[in-house]
């Protein structure tokens, strides 16, 4: 393949297996398994926080070689209860992925992570790095407080009808604590009023995610689908007001002890969710490390280069031993 040519996902597959794990404080961890059965394991952590997993992301992987696993974090997607944030932290989701490597007999594996699943990758990799065979990182995001405080105020300056749009859906005097104000709303047991409030919250951050924002659809949104906008905000809004439980200075000292393990890190140039200065700080202090600015794209992993570089690596990838 020339070296110009663009990758493009996989075909569709299904999963060969699903299940769900029990966990503590009555969770239960959504998994599926395709590919390979006996391929090269690699697990995907998909962003948010809250947003769960798509049949797309599978696509990502060769199907041939990898054993691809997909799950869903706490409260999300597949995982019961849906949008439960008690019992619901960084630390729950690291003790998770490591119940579900344990569950599935497997010794070492690639970890594949963008958005919020970058941060929550490093978490684990730097608590379990002899797990880890290579590291693919997308879209780098530490949930420190320059990285929030853009997220909820500074992208205005590039996004000042879609900030103006969050901030409309309130009152004026509740404008002030935008993550207070909006939890009072989405936490609220009136689907009336809790509702509305997650659509809004989430149709802000799906608006800055690509170069070239896309039209947006005027669907109708079933029963089902308004759970899942409220279980999505109130995952999201339960881990951003703790800075997401972790601490990002401390994961920045702390990956030099990865430094014996392949990493690749891949950001969108024009990412106005996770801005690059972010990715750049985590090279610099992971000198090892590929990484890879992708000159025309934002933060989806969508995005035709986007998609391209990732499957690129996991391409590349396949030839660990």
């Amino acid at each position: 393949m020339p070296t110009d040519a663009l990758y493009t996902l996989y075909p569709e597959i299904s999963p060969y297996h699903a299940t769900w794990i029990d966990r503590p404080q009555g969770h239960k961890i959504y998994v599926e398994l395709s590919g390979n059965p006996h391929g090269k394991p690699i697990i995907f952590l998909h962003g948010g926080p809250g947003g769960g997993t798509n049949p797309k992301q599978r696509q990502f992987f060769d199907p041939k070689h990898y054993q691809i696993i997909l799950f869903d974090q706490r409260g999300c997607g597949q995982s019961k209860p849906l949008g439960e944030t008690n019992g619901n932290t960084t630390a729950d989701l690291v003790s998770d992925m490591e119940a579900i490597r344990e569950h599935l007999g497997i010794k070492h594996w690639i970890i594949f992570g963008g958005s919020w699943g970058s941060a929550l990758a490093l978490a684990y990799a730097t608590q379990y790095s002899e797990t880890i065979q290579a590291l693919i990182l997308r879209g780098i995001f530490l949930s420190r407080k320059t990285e929030l405080n853009w997220f909820l105020d500074e992208v205005k300056s590039f996004f000042p009808e879609a900030h103006q749009t969050l901030l409309d859906f309130l009152p004026e005097h509740k404008r002030e604590n935008l993550i207070k104000s909006y939890s009072e709303l989405v936490f609220s047991s009136d689907l009336k009023i809790s509702g509305p409030a997650s659509i809004a919250w989430n149709r802000f951050e799906g608006g800055l995610l690509k170069l070239l924002p896309q039209t947006e659809e005027n669907k109708t949104l079933t029963d089902e689908d308004i759970q899942n906008e409220i279980a999505r905000a109130r995952v999201q809004l339960h881990y951003i007001k703790d800075e997401c439980f972790i601490d990002g200075k401390k994961i920045l000292k702390e990956v030099k002890k990865l430094k014996e393990i392949p990493t690749t890190i891949i950001q969108g140039r024009y990412d106005m969710v996770c801005p690059p200065i972010t990715a750049y700080e985590l090279h610099q202090h992971m000198p090892h490390a590929n990484f890879i600015m992708v000159p025309d794209a934002g933060h989806s992993a969508s995005e035709t280069s986007m998609t391209s570089e990732l499957i690129k690596a996991t391409n590349q990838y396949r030839a660990l031993s």
